[in-house]
C-alpha cells in the first residue's frame, strides 16, 4: 500500500462512526477514540486517558506543550475541554450521560459517566467523525439566523459564550490583529522552530507521528523533509501568511469569540467545551471553521482585541472564522495504545 493510500485507510480506520446503543453497556475504549479526534493546539494531541470505573480522567501531557506559542499551557487545557466534550457526546450515543470537574489541584479533568435513558444519539454525537479545523477558502455564503441562533447555543456553557462579529468596521479590526499577529510570530526565531517542529511534510511522516499539522490538511503537496526545510524561509514569511488569513476571513461570512468571565484552567476547560459544542454543531448544519487565534497568542495584542469586542470583565479565551466549503482532508491521530492508561 502506497503513502496516500495508507493514510486514508488511516483516516478511516479513526473516524469510523460512533458506536450507538441502548443496552447499559459503555464501550470506553471507543469513547476515548473519539475524545481524541478533538481540536488540540498544532495537533500537539497533550493528553492521556486514564481509564476508571465508570469514568475517565484526562491528563495533560506536558511533553507535549508549546511552550513559545502557549507559555501558561492555556491553550493545552483548552485542547483537554475540547476532548473531555468529545467523551460527553459520545457517551450519550452510548446511552449514558456525563459530568465533567476539573479537580481540586487543577491535575486532570474528571468525566464520569451513568446510565441515562432518555440519552442517545444526537446530530452532535454523530458529528464527532466529521469535525475538523478547515483551514482552506469558504465560499462567502451567510449563515442564516436559525443557524447562528444554535451556533450560539451550543457555543454557550459554565460562565463561557460565544460572541460573534460581523460587523464590516470589527471584522477589519480582527483582520488587522491577525495581519499583526502572524508577523509577530513568523518573525520569531523561537516560535518558527517549535511550529516547524508540528509540522509533517509529508505522508510518511504524518503515518509515524500520528500528530502534528500534516501537509494535505492545508492543501500542500507531500513532499521530504530535506526540500522543504530550506523552502520555508521563503514560502513561510509573515507577510506571507498575513496575505493568506486576509483572504479566507474574508470568505468567511461570520467570525466568532469565546468569550468567558473567568480566566485559568478551570475557564480554559469550559471555553475547550463551549468550542468544541460550536464546532460540532457546525459541522452538523455543514459549516466549516478554523481557528484565528493570533491575536489571542500574542500578548500584546490581546488587550486591543479586548477593547475593540467590547469586553469588560471578560476574556476572549479562542476566536476563529466559520462559513461554508469543501471539506478538507482529515488530520491524524495518535494509536490508542498510545494515549490510554488503565487505572
Amino acid at each position: 500500500m502506497d503513502r496516500s493510500s495508507a493514510y486514508r485507510a488511516a483516516v478511516a480506520a479513526q473516524r469510523r462512526p460512533a458506536l450507538e446503543g441502548a443496552d447499559g453497556k459503555l464501550d470506553v475504549r471507543d469513547i476515548v477514540r473519539l475524545g481524541t479526534l478533538a481540536a488540540s493546539s498544532h495537533n500537539t494531541q497533550p493528553w492521556v486517558f486514564r481509564l476508571r470505573r465508570q469514568g475517565i480522567d484526562l491528563l495533560p501531557d506536558f511533553s507535549r506543550r508549546c511552550p513559545v506559542v502557549d507559555p501558561d499551557d492555556a491553550h493545552l487545557w483548552r485542547s483537554l475541554g475540547c476532548a473531555a466534550e468529545n467523551l460527553v457526546q459520545a457517551a450519550a450515543a452510548q446511552g449514558h450521560a456525563a459530568t465533567v470537574v476539573l479537580d481540586d489541584r487543577a491535575s486532570a479533568v474528571r468525566v464520569s459517566f451513568e446510565r441515562a435513558a432518555a440519552f442517545g444519539p444526537t446530530a452532535l454525537s454523530r458529528a464527532l467523525v466529521q469535525r475538523q479545523c478547515t483551514r482552506n477558502l469558504y465560499d462567502g455564503r451567510p449563515i442564516s439566523a436559525g443557524h447562528r441562533a444554535l451556533l450560539a447555543q451550543a457555543g454557550s456553557g459554565n460562565g463561557v459564550r460565544t460572541e460573534f462579529i460581523d460587523t464590516p468596521t470589527l471584522r477589519d479590526s480582527i483582520i488587522d490583529y491577525v495581519r499583526a499577529g502572524d508577523v509577530a510570530q513568523l518573525t520569531d526565531p523561537a516560535f518558527r522552530r517549535e511550529l516547524i517542529g508540528w509540522l509533517r511534510f509529508n505522508d510518511a511522516e504524518a503515518l509515524a507521528a500520528g500528530d502534528g499539522l500534516a501537509g494535505r490538511t492545508s492543501g500542500r503537496p507531500s513532499v521530504p523533509r530535506w526540500l522543504a526545510r530550506p523552502l520555508l524561509r521563503f514560502v513561510l514569511t509573515g507577510r506571507g501568511q498575513a496575505e493568506t488569513d486576509t483572504v479566507n476571513i474574508r470568505s468567511a461570512p461570520l467570525l466568532a469569540a469565546i468569550v468567558s468571565t473567568a480566566d485559568g484552567p478551570k475557564a480554559w476547560v469550559e471555553a475547550g467545551r463551549a468550542y468544541e459544542r460550536l464546532a460540532l454543531q457546525a459541522t452538523a448544519l455543514g459549516i466549516r471553521s478554523a481557528f484565528i487565534n493570533q491575536p489571542i497568542e500574542v500578548p500584546s495584542l490581546r488587550e486591543p482585541l479586548h477593547r475593540v469586542l467590547g469586553l469588560a470583565g471578560e476574556t476572549a479565551q479562542l476566536l476563529l472564522r466559520l462559513g461554508h466549503g469543501p471539506q478538507a482532508p482529515f488530520s491524524l491521530r495518535r494509536p490508542l495504545e498510545e494515549v490510554i492508561l488503565e487505572s
